[in-house]
């Protein structure tokens, strides 16, 4: 049993290691930071989606933001689209699962805002149908996916694809990689 741990945490290891070496990946982050950083500052807001373990995720970063990471400071405006059960449930009841997120960005997104969505396979229809919605009010959309980025990647201006096609690997770095977009975000800012 030891020994199986070992190999899983060691192929944790692996999939960080490949980000850590890709120059592409590390200047798509440090694109995240910037664009992030001045959405904050015009007076923006940073909104996630995702489902399951990445809505996890998504609520997880967002209360970075909104909350603190390392810095007792003001709140920065970022919310997990997926909190409010009473819309989910009426919108995936009324109109289907499928625009549950895009409904929301329509009626609360606007120009300048930023939507990250989080999907491991880059192509959960919820996820692409809201990045399609933000591209066209004007957001910055950002996909955190796996290895190919799937539907998703013609969809983002910037595109986080951990090179993995394991699941629980993927995740891993996708917070990772979240938690050091915040901490430099948050550097920037205060």
């Amino acid at each position: 049993m030891q020994q199986q741990i070992k190999d899983i945490l060691q192929h944790s290891i692996d999939v960080k290691t490949q980000v850590l070496n890709s120059p592409v990946l590390l200047q798509t982050i440090a694109d995240v930071v910037e664009k992030i950083t001045t959405a904050f500052k015009n007076g923006n807001k940073v909104l996630f989606c995702g489902n399951g373990g990445s809505a996890a995720d998504a609520q997880h970063l967002a209360a970075e933001f909104s909350g603190r990471f390392y810095t007792d400071r003001l709140p920065l405006p970022s919310e997990a689209l997926h909190c409010n059960t009473s819309y989910i449930t009426a919108v995936a009841n009324d109109y289907g699962y499928d625009v549950v997120y895009s409904r929301i960005v329509k009626g609360t997104g606007k120009a300048g805002d930023v939507l990250i969505g989080l999907s491991t396979s880059g192509n959960s229809v919820n996820i692409t149908n809201a990045l399609q919605t933000a591209r066209e009010i004007g957001m910055i959309t950002v996909g955190f996916t796996g290895e190919g980025g799937g539907k998703m990647k013609p969809l983002c201006e910037y595109l986080i694809n951990i090179p993995s096609n394991d699941t629980p690997r993927i995740q891993e770095s996708h917070i990772t990689v979240g938690h050091i977009i915040c901490q430099l975000v948050e550097e920037k800012m205060f």
